[in-house]
């Protein structure tokens, strides 16, 4: 039950294995890091174990933060503080998990022990009686504010017992600001709001637009405010948990739209971020705007480690995009939903907006809440999984604030350009005469078309899919698509974007599982989706991101236009007399599916 959650890969059942005390009596072994001194905010460091007698596939390094983790094994004596993960291990059991851990096989002359060295001559001949070998692995490094440690282990994942340590590594500079990334507040193009992170509790500040300040409101979260069930607590707040130091955001404010400005972050006192380049969105009533979606993404290493959570395509993924940004074509950007997959485990968290940074510090980076952000048992969620590891929604409302009604209430609409996008959360109660489904209804009903004649709605499960395996066929739910899919033709909504589903499928005019209508050839062969005379919606599965791909049936329904499952984004270009969006393929840039949705537009 919970091969969707918390428990895929061995490393991330790791904190739950029994641990043994490894019998070695070699007086040669030592665990050793080139990093100098103190660790940089991002670099990459060597971690050497030397005079090993016996190189085995199964030794293993782990990076532990902070160092004062219990890897001891003296956790809680009780299966039912773990069993939520799907681990049933033997007691004890490992009471921290390691941020991140490598085989020191990945050194390819390890096991060969190319690397030899003579630490005893026999007296007699002068020959070599004792040999040892090395390993070095290359571990990435960011500032996660607190003090780490590397561990020597044997025995695999499955029976670790611990050889050796380093000493305590420091950050320089543990209260320096990063990870800003900038989000809108509101449909002017005049305001954007930046968000970082910090060591330091004080106010700091951006400084903007050529001379202009703004102090920041600083917040954080503990483990009191993770959610959890009596037995056996959440991930979060137990041996997940790791102090996110403190959030600051502030608005700068005189801004205009669909301009380019530069801004840095931070104080005197704790350091200053780079000046960074960015761009302010067009205002609602332009005629023209730029933006990337998907959903689904995540983080990978930039090392060779095993992680608590990867998602492998994310990788391609970030760099496709940072090549669109670069080259002036992206106004702004929309996450829809499964953000990080911290899923409890809270320093997956800094690694996600370290690798988002070249993305988000320079346009608008727009979110919406997904499975793996909210749900949990207890917590108000409509769905009773663990996917958010008993977060509950807390570190993303905090991390990436949206200009959502109040705490807990995630929908929100804005406009950029010819575009009105209604933002709303699956996850939250969305049933008829609910709160959010009466603001989605007035939402929607309230757009005014000549000024901004395109609807987008978006949220994070989807109405429809085409994907096979268990996990994708509970991904519709038909009571979503009895109460919510009305609404959608009331109010005229041309275009759904959804995630969840882990690849790119996109629809005719659909409406109750009928096509309404289908779209038509243009002079390039683009399906085209004339919107003159409306029908329904056409609604597109945008959660290719990252995540393992999910694969298609071989018979999909005749409503199912294009299926692709591989790594990418959308790319879209609106004017007030049509939309287009492509399928961008991560790896090699291609567009592997295109349509246009028109409008003529009242003279």
């Amino acid at each position: 039950m919970h091969q969707n959650y918390t428990a895929i890969s061995d490393f991330r059942v790791l904190n739950r294995r029994a641990l043994f005390d490894c019998i070695d009596a070699n007086p040669f072994l030592q665990i050793n890091v080139n990093s100098g001194s103190k660790l940089s905010d991002n670099q990459f460091v060597e971690v050497t174990v030397s005079g090993v007698l016996v190189p085995s596939k199964d030794d293993w390094i782990a990076m532990i933060s902070p160092s004062s983790s219990d890897i001891s094994g003296g956790c809680p004596q009780s299966l039912a503080f773990y069993i939520q993960t799907g681990d049933v291990s033997n007691l004890p059991l490992l009471c921290h998990y390691p941020v991140k851990a490598q085989f020191v096989r990945n050194d390819p002359g390890y096991l060969s022990c190319k690397k030899m060295e003579c630490k005893q001559k026999n007296i007699l001949d002068g020959t070599c009686g004792v040999k040892t070998c090395n390993g070095t692995v290359r571990f990435h490094v960011i500032n996660i504010r607190t003090d780490i440690q590397f561990v020597f282990f044997t025995g695999g994942f499955d029976a670790p017992c611990i050889l050796s340590r380093t000493g305590n590594l420091n950050f320089a500079n543990p209260k320096m600001p990063l990870y800003g990334h900038l989000s809108s507040i509101d449909s002017t193009g005049t305001s954007m709001r930046l968000t970082w992170v910090s060591g330091d509790k004080q106010p700091q500040q951006v400084q903007y637009g050529g001379g202009k300040s703004e102090a920041s409101q600083v917040t954080t979260f503990s483990q009191d405010d993770m959610c959890s069930v009596l037995a056996p607590p959440s991930p979060a707040k137990d041996f997940g948990w790791h102090d996110p130091g403190y959030i600051h955001t502030a608005v700068m404010t005189g801004l205009q739209p669909s301009r380019n400005f530069s801004y840095r972050y931070g104080s005197d006192s704790v350091g200053w971020s780079d000046q960074i380049q960015f761009k302010t969105p067009p205002a609602a009533g332009a005629d023209e705007v730029r933006f990337l979606v998907f959903g689904d993404m995540g983080k990978a290493p930039l090392d060779a480690s095993t992680e608590h959570y990867i998602q492998p395509g994310s990788l391609s993924v970030i760099k496709g995009m940072i090549g669109e940004v670069e080259n002036g074509n992206v106004d702004s950007i929309f996450h829809i939903g499964d953000i990080s997959y911290a899923t409890g485990f809270l320093v997956e968290w800094d690694y996600f907006l370290q690798l988002i940074s070249p993305l988000a510090s320079k346009v608008s980076y727009m979110t919406a809440i997904g499975n793996h952000e909210r749900d949990y048992k207890d917590s108000g969620s409509i769905y009773l999984t663990p996917d958010s590891g008993g977060e509950c929604g807390v570190p993303y409302e905090i991390y990436f604030p949206m200009p959502t009604p109040a705490k807990d209430k995630p929908w929100y609409s804005i406009e950029q350009g010819s575009i009105h996008f209604t933002v709303i959360s699956t996850e939250h109660p969305w049933s008829e005469n609910s709160e959010q489904y009466n603001w989605m209804k007035n939402d929607m009903a309230s757009v005014n078309r000549s000024r901004t004649p395109w609807l987008i709605f978006t949220g994070h499960r989807p109405m429809y899919s085409s994907s096979t395996g268990l996990l994708s066929a509970l991904s519709v739910d038909d009571n979503f698509v009895k109460d919510v899919e009305p609404l959608l033709l009331q109010t005229k909504v041309d275009l759904v974007l959804f995630g969840h589903v882990h690849n790119y499928e996109r629809t005719c005019s659909i409406y109750k599982s009928q096509c309404l209508t289908m779209p038509r050839k243009d002079a390039s062969g683009v399906d085209t989706y004339d919107h003159t005379n409306y029908s329904a919606p056409v609604q597109v599965i945008v959660g290719m991101a990252g995540f393992t791909l999910d694969k298609f049936s071989d018979d999909a329904a005749r409503w199912s236009l294009s299926r692709i499952s591989k790594f990418g984004y959308v790319r879209a270009h609106a004017t007030k007399a049509e939309m287009k969006l492509e399928f961008v393929v991560a790896e090699t840039g291609r567009v592997e599916d295109a349509f246009r949705i028109t409008k003529m537009q009242n003279r």
